[in-house]
């Protein structure tokens, strides 16, 4: 990759001898990435060159590191209102990925989710995710089998269509443990300034200190901050909605 950035299009043999391998291996790298979308072969020449397929994974990259610019200080103040976990994840591949985490120093739970794959139809951020995918992707995910991981898990689709549904009206989400035992979490929505919901802000706990009863107060917490979080990220229009609450 790091050749092909400084020589622009080459030859299978002009990256082998760049990058000191044997042809063959060259080929089957070179092979993988195009397969990827992070190179490309030019048909006349043959010769290969970065693909455009490394636009869209810095894009990636860039609102991930913009996200976790914004989230930082407001997750910090957040753990320290609620006491407990908060966690932002982003959707990837079907699949909630944690990428950032602050931890209460009166928290009881010191578990590190960060980098850490989860479902979408069991977790907090995943619903969020579920809820404003287009109606096609969501349909594709809810058409496979769900998995149970707890006697909570909701893995009827026609159930937790209703759920997300109250999702979108409410603007938070909150699990009863749904994915762990004794884990309940609340997670609100994180938006740009276009596009589909791709990142969530969330507050976990065990369910003992962190009760079905404190959802709703702890969920308008949450919705604060994602919204704080989303005007950071240039969201101007939920800067009225958030002091109308």
């Amino acid at each position: 990759m790091k050749f092909l950035s400084t020589h622009g299009g080459s030859s299978l043999t002009e990256v082998a001898k760049g990058v000191d391998i044997y042809k063959s291996t060259a080929h089957r790298l070179l092979t993988t990435l195009r397969d990827e979308g992070l190179v490309e072969q030019d048909a006349a020449t043959a010769k290969y060159r970065l693909g455009f397929g490394l636009v869209l994974l810095a894009s990636a990259v860039t609102a991930d590191l913009d996200v976790l610019r914004c989230a930082r200080p407001v997750c910090e103040r957040l753990s320290e209102q609620t006491r407990e976990t908060v966690n932002i994840a982003v959707l990837e591949d079907n699949e909630a990925v944690v990428i950032h985490q602050a931890i209460s120093r009166s928290s009881a739970v010191n578990v590190d989710w960060r980098g850490k794959r989860t479902p979408v139809h069991a977790t907090a951020a995943g619903k969020i995710f579920l809820a404003h995918m287009p109606e096609d992707q969501r349909r594709s995910i809810l058409k496979r089998p769900l998995k149970r991981f707890t006697e909570h898990t909701i893995v009827n689709p026609a159930i937790l269509r209703d759920h997300l549904h109250s999702i979108r009206v409410k603007d938070y989400v909150y699990t009863v443990e749904e994915l762990e035992i004794g884990l309940n979490v609340i997670g609100a929505p994180i938006r740009f300034s276009d596009g589909p919901v791709t990142a969530a802000v969330t507050v976990s706990g065990p369910a003992f200190r962190f009760p079905k009863d404190s959802i709703h107060e702890t969920g308008e917490l949450i919705k604060k901050a994602a919204d704080e979080i989303s005007r950071c990220l240039g969201v101007s229009w939920l800067s009225n909605s958030v002091h109308s609450r």
